[in-house]
């Protein structure tokens, strides 16, 4: 199913036309229930800072709040729960924004001054780290690197009939490719050929480059390998790539065991996880919950996003997904950290930051 904007009902009050008193009661239910995942009583919220009224008038609110869709009463006895509606006014009303402790934002800068190596291994490491910061499932998706410009290209001899084709992207990325031959590539050949392959694609985009090698001069046999495997690269490289960390912790997130399942059968889905990502980057949104982001098995899900910003693009984005009442301040202020370290290093990497 394909994502879609949320449309009010005509019965439902406008999230402004809260007042502060009955604000304050739902922040009380919300913060509670983020916290313990059970249903929160009129009793506890009259004792909740910034609320100051008795139960009695409490619970009058609490019904309020309930006919106008802020909470729901899941027993007849038990106290409520905020619905999709209440968390949404949260988020955008109630919850001021979240800084992670000194330890975490410490931990953060220190993974990033230190992570080396190709770009595809920073991102992959860069979702675990994201997944260990919050108690929730982290991706990252990559920037297709369609438009990235070639900044060098290599080749190394592993073998009399094997070569290693290595080049380097104007985004940080690193492609490499084995080209296997009929007959030994000596090493000064090889140079040449490199030497005249490099001079013919370097500053323009893989597929540019393909063809511009194909001409280069270079020895045909290896102008004809090299011009292919770029092409192969530039039509991999209009892909974004998926990487997830901590998809296991789902499994602490949620109690019913087919939710978990479910839950996990969607996040295989790279294109769905890559779609449903810039679809609610698109809206203008950092966070989606519940049916908002119209992926009927992440019903129970909430989303929190953030780009990748390189250059003045978003190029890729990392995000956290977890249970509606996910910690928001928590998973917002952890999001937007990564992704902000993460664009710093990526510029760096293209040459677009300080070095």
């Amino acid at each position: 199913m394909a994502p879609h904007s949320p449309h009010p009902t005509a019965h439902e009050r406008p999230a402004e036309e809260l007042d502060r008193r009955r604000a304050a009661v739902l922040e009380a239910v919300v913060s509670e229930y983020i916290g313990t995942a059970t249903p929160v009583g009129s009793a506890h919220v009259a004792r909740a800072p910034g609320v100051n009224v008795s139960s009695a008038t409490v619970r009058s609110d609490m019904a309020a709040l309930e006919r106008d869709g802020y909470l729901v009463q899941p027993h007849t006895s038990a106290g409520r729960i905020p619905t999709d509606k209440g968390y949404r006014f949260f988020v955008d009303h109630l919850a001021p924004p979240g800084v992670l402790g000194a330890a975490e934002r410490h931990r953060v800068r220190r993974f990033f001054d230190r992570v080396h190596g190709e770009m595809e291994e920073m991102l992959e490491r860069a979702s675990t780290l994201l997944s260990q910061l919050t108690p929730y499932a982290a991706v990252v998706v990559s920037p297709s690197h369609g438009s990235a410009t070639v900044r060098s290209v290599q080749l190394v001899s592993l073998a009399p009939r094997l070569v290693l084709l290595v080049v380097v992207l104007s985004d940080g990325s690193v492609e490499k490719r084995s080209l296997e031959f009929f007959e030994d590539q000596g090493e000064e050949e090889l140079a040449r050929e490199g030497a005249a392959i490099q001079r013919a694609g370097i500053g323009s985009d893989l597929a540019t480059a393909a063809t511009l090698v194909g001409a280069s001069g270079a020895g045909p046999r290896i102008a004809e390998a090299v011009a292919r495997t770029m092409r192969e690269m530039a039509e991999a490289g209009e892909s974004d790539q998926v990487y997830m960390g901590g998809p296991s912790r789902l499994a602490e997130s949620f109690e019913a065991v087919e939710t978990v399942r479910s839950v996990l059968g969607i996040l295989e889905k790279q294109l769905v996880v890559v779609t449903l990502l810039r679809d609610v980057l698109d809206r203008g949104l950092s966070v989606a919950i519940g049916t908002e982001h119209g992926y009927e098995p992440l019903a129970s899900c909430a989303v929190v996003v953030a780009p990748v910003i390189i250059g003045d693009h978003e190029s890729g984005a990392v995000g956290l997904l977890g249970p509606t009442r996910m910690d928001y301040r928590q998973a917002l202020s952890a999001a937007n950290l990564v992704s902000a370290e993460l664009s710093e290093r990526m510029n760096r990497r293209s040459g677009r930051g300080d070095d």
